[in-house]
């Protein structure tokens, strides 16, 4: 049995305290951590992580802070808008703590008082708007809420990195009263858009009508010119052919007359035949005229290319004048 001396003890019980204190000045501070050093209950200092050194027995570890950055759930609430519609809303909150010492010492129960802070501005920044705008402007919402909320915890050296609002939930018949607004605005909007269709194709047509009116009164125009100038030209022809027909008279050629009398009264007498309410053509004894005119134009073609153009006999006599109507068939030019 080992047999120990009084010093041995001592030496022994001195080396305990020895290494009992070393274990006690020396921390060690986990990564993502922050731990504050209080000396007879006081703050002192705040370790960062890694190997620290304290006074044994003087300092102690006061409190021991995450400051990487953490989330909180906030709990559904009911906020009143401000066009009295109750709706159900909850979210979610990030935050970091920058000021360790703060944080400790400055605020007691640091989530809770977050959460709280956060469920308050929530009721005061979403009860200040109508439902329309709560429903549709959450980008907005949350730029207000962080504004609010990280100016409430700067003094507790915490840092308000974002706010969401998860879920808006209106009451069911709220909803149901929105889904029928909703088709109605839908069903204003087509009603908008059939009637703008139809007043737009009305309008078409009738611009087309009028191009159409306008292009048929152009034809009109044209066409009226036209035959005008046809007329003209027609007159003209009748004219000059009359004129010809007197000079040759005037010089005494008088189968030129016989001729022009022969070629109207062929006309007026095809006109007769060719007329659509005329179904019997009843011929008067003068017609035999007829005849004699033609006997003046057969003349007229032996005079102007000799006697063979009226089929190789030699005329037997020509005609001075124009036929008359009680001549017979043996005293007609056509011999």
């Amino acid at each position: 049995m080992l047999d120990l001396s009084g010093f041995d003890i001592a030496v022994l019980v001195l080396v305990g305290v020895v290494v009992v204190t070393l274990f006690a000045g020396i921390k060690q501070v986990p990564q993502g951590s922050a731990y504050t050093v209080e000396r007879f209950g006081r703050f002192t200092k705040v370790l960062t992580p890694g190997l620290n050194l304290i006074i044994p027995y003087i300092d102690s570890i006061g409190a021991k802070l995450n400051i990487m950055e953490q989330v909180l759930d906030v709990p559904s609430q009911e906020i009143i808008t401000r066009d009295n519609a109750t709706c159900t809303v909850d979210g979610v909150a990030f935050y970091q703590v920058l000021d360790p010492a703060k944080a400790a010492y400055e605020i007691s129960g640091l989530e809770n008082a977050i959460i709280n802070i956060t469920m308050t501005n929530i009721r005061t920044v979403m009860g200040s708007m109508d439902l329309d705008n709560l429903l549709s402007n959450r980008d907005e919402i949350n730029t207000r809420l962080l504004h609010v909320v990280d100016a409430a915890t700067e003094a507790w050296g915490v840092k308000i990195t974002r706010i969401e609002i998860k879920d808006i939930n209106p009451p069911k018949d709220l909803v149901d009263s929105m889904a029928r607004q909703m088709k109605a605005e839908r069903d204003k909007r087509a009603s908008i858009l059939e009637a703008e269709g139809l007043r737009q194709a009305q309008i078409l047509k009738a611009e087309g009508e009028k191009q159409s009116q306008i292009l048929q009164a152009e034809g009109r125009r044209e066409a009226a010119i036209r035959d005008a100038e046809a007329r003209e030209r027609l007159a003209e022809a009748e004219a000059k052919a009359t004129q010809m027909v007197s000079d040759a008279v005037a010089q005494g050629d008088v189968q030129a007359l016989n001729y022009f009398i022969a070629d109207k009264y062929t006309q007026a007498l095809a006109q007769f035949a060719t007329s659509p309410n005329q179904k019997i053509l009843m011929l008067p004894m003068e017609a035999t005229a007829l005849l004699g005119s033609l006997g003046g134009i057969a003349e007229l073609a032996r005079a102007a290319f000799g006697d063979d153009a009226a089929g190789g006999q030699p005329a037997r006599r020509r005609s001075t004048g124009v036929p008359t109507a009680g001549r017979s068939d043996r005293d007609s030019p056509i011999g």
